[in-house]
């Protein structure tokens, strides 16, 4: 029994220190229904309720907001990075992307381009 209630104390205590810390490392803007110092304030004087008032009420819920800039819904897979930030214009980010793409391309062409010219040099090199 005694054994017990030791083991039932270290998991208050370390959930206690757990949730201290967590509320105290939360940004002020993310925490729910009451403010930072209200929850220390709880979480140290309520132990058990202020853990589970902490985890249950205040602490900051789902993923990660979007800030006023970054995209919701990418429209290419490589921008699926959180934080990337999204044009004002979507016309000029979509014209953007297109002269990357030919710009891509035609570096492509002209590498394989300079490629077979290689190619040929070193056979004509090779054939006497």
């Amino acid at each position: 029994m005694i054994k017990l209630d030791l083991l039932m104390g270290a998991l208050l205590f370390g959930a206690w220190i757990y949730t201290i810390i967590d509320v105290a490392q939360t940004p002020d803007d993310e925490i729910r229904n009451l403010n930072k110092g209200a929850w220390i304030v709880i979480v140290l004087f309520f132990s058990l309720a202020g853990i589970v008032g902490w985890f249950v009420f205040g602490r900051p819920g789902g993923g990660r907001r979007s800030g006023a800039y970054e995209r919701t819904t990418p429209s290419y897979p490589e921008y699926d990075r959180p934080g990337r930030a999204a044009a004002v214009d979507p016309e000029k980010d979509e014209e953007f992307l297109r002269q990357v793409r030919a710009r891509a391309e035609e570096q492509r062409k002209r590498y394989e381009e300079q490629k077979k010219l290689d190619d040929k040099e070193q056979e004509g090199d090779a054939a006497p």
